[in-house]
This record gives C-alpha cells, structure tokens and sequence, in this order.
C-alpha cells in the first residue's frame, strides 16, 4: 500500500509541477550558414565566427549549441542548393550570412534576392527562425549596382518579419588591423569585433523565441 501511495503522490506532484519538457532541456541549436565568413577562412581552430559567438553566449549564460555551416567561395546559389541538408531539423535559429560572394563576382542583385529570398521562405516553412545578416557592395561596382544590392537584406527582411544586423562586417571592413593579409576576411580580432556587435541581436533574436516564452 505504501508503494501506491507513493506512486500517487509521484504522479500528483508532476501533474501539479509538470515534468522538464525535453525541447527545453536541451540547448538551442544554433546554425550559421553562410560563406568564408562564416566558415573561418584563414583562421586557427577556434577563431572562427561560430565558436567565438558561442563562448560569448555561454558567457552570458544562455544554454546554445553554434554549428558552423559555412562554405567559403560559397554564392547565395550554392547555398540554396545545400540548405535543406545543412541546416538540420531541431534547429531553432539560422544567422544567414550570404551574397558577398555574388557581390565580389557581379553576379546580379536580383539573382542574389531570389536566391536568399527562397532560404528565407524554406526556412519559414519549417518554422526555424533566423537572424538576416547583411552584407554592402563595393562602390567600384557602380551606384547603380550598390543600391541595388545594398537593398536587398531590408526588403526581405520586413517581407519575411525578421530581425536584421545590416552589415555583417560592421566595424571590420576597411580595418586593416581586423583583417587578414586580403583585406577582405577577418582576423581573430576582427572576429571579435564582429562578435561583439551583433551579440546583443542575437541575444535578442533568441529572447523572442518561442522556447524563451
């Protein structure tokens, strides 16, 4: 008797306190999908964009898991082709860091729209959130082509409702002492840098997930 009495309680006292919820005992699944920037071109083990976001995060206490699904020389085109195999299921955010390589090669903006366009739809439809990181053309490819470049991380942002960090290379580009010998890829410093920046919209961006409500 004793034994169902315990058992009555036992099931008394998680009907009162509900059990963990296994969604949230394990730790956000974090993507970052993108090009060389993303992928740590140049960088020691370590120093890459996603590990250094990661520590950040677990420095200030959120419970993350930061995959890096970068492929440097990647274009917006390359990535719509892997997404759906790189990006797995029960990830609950995606940074999208895209389209400087279409820039850097003149490939069209209207093109690149499409292309990132069509993630963000995928994406939606698999209910993952994302973080829209933005990326700015070199003046040298004409005013024409600037604006119409530069546009295209703000329309399909407010298209799609979701958060933006305008410029992934913020405070980085045109530093030489933030990026490697190329001038176009950061350093470990200018990995942090970056870091530094956008913590606080990822942050953010998180708070407002529905496992955070």
């Amino acid at each position: 008797m004793a034994f169902k009495h315990l058992v009555a309680f036992v099931a008394l006292f998680m009907a009162a306190f509900g059990a963990v919820s296994p969604a949230r005992a394990q730790p956000l699944q974090i993507v970052v999908f993108g090009d060389s920037l993303a992928a740590g071109y140049g960088l020691a083990a370590g120093d890459g964009f996603a590990d250094k976001l990661q520590a950040a995060l677990v420095a200030g206490g959120h419970d993350v898991a930061v995959a890096n699904a970068g492929v440097s020389g990647d274009t917006s085109s390359g990535g719509l082709s892997r997404l759906d195999w790189s990006v797995p299921d029960g990830t609950g955010l995606v940074i999208l860091e895209l389209g400087g390589n279409d820039m850097l090669r003149g490939i069209s903006p209207d093109i690149t729209e499409k292309n990132l366009d069509a993630m963000l739809a995928r994406l939606k439809a698999r209910n993952i959130a994302v973080l829209l990181a933005g990326m700015r053309a070199a003046p040298n490819l004409g005013a024409g082509y600037q604006k119409s470049f530069d546009g295209i991380y703000l329309r399909l942002a407010e298209k799609y409702g979701v958060p933006l960090y305008p410029f992934f290379l913020d405070g980085v580009a045109g530093n030489a002492a933030l990026n490697q010998a190329d001038g176009m890829h950061p350093n470990a410093a200018g990995v942090d840098m970056i870091v530094e920046r956008i913590l606080p919209v990822v942050e953010k961006t998180m708070a407002a997930l529905p496992r955070n409500s």
